[in-house]
């Protein structure tokens, strides 16, 4: 799984990246992952149509969130969140095209769900990308964050 790109291994049971190859996807599946979260659209450099039949056949839970680049949603976020809680406990994969969704909205479960400090929650995300340099992820993790209080 390490050669996915931007692959980054969060927790022993979380796992990130950018869009696997086909063949990748039964190295996730061979990790002992079980639910398998998928935030890139079709407009997506790499997007597989087939990727979640090819999960399921290799029993693995799987669920594709079309997160739109330009703008993600409280509803989208609000699916990932409780997809999360209810593979608590479980291996779990995150990818979209090429891990800022991905890293985007762990930072967010991380803060919403878990409790975490925003500083912390965004460090793994920031190996990759800075939300700040993007004005319409900054306002969307700002937004997500408040309307939490």
């Amino acid at each position: 799984m390490k050669e996915i790109f931007n692959y980054l291994q969060l927790t022993e049971k979380l796992s990130s990246s950018g869009m696997p190859t086909p063949e990748q996807l039964r190295e996730i599946a061979a990790a002992d992952v079980k639910f398998v979260v998928n935030l890139a659209t079709p407009k997506s450099e790499g997007w597989m149509p087939e990727e979640g039949d090819v999960f399921q056949s290799l029993g693995v839970d799987y669920l594709s969130i079309r997160v739109d680049w330009e703008n993600p949603t409280a509803q989208d976020l609000a699916r990932f969140l409780d997809a999360m809680a209810a593979h608590e406990g479980q291996r779990v994969h995150v990818h979209c095209q090429a891990n800022f969704r991905a890293t985007a909205f762990i930072g967010l479960y991380r803060v919403l769900r878990l409790g975490w400090e925003k500083e912390r929650a965004f460090e793994d995300a920031r190996k990759i990308w800075k939300v700040e340099e993007y004005p319409v992820w900054q306002k969307f993790v700002d937004e997500s964050l408040t309307q939490a209080k």
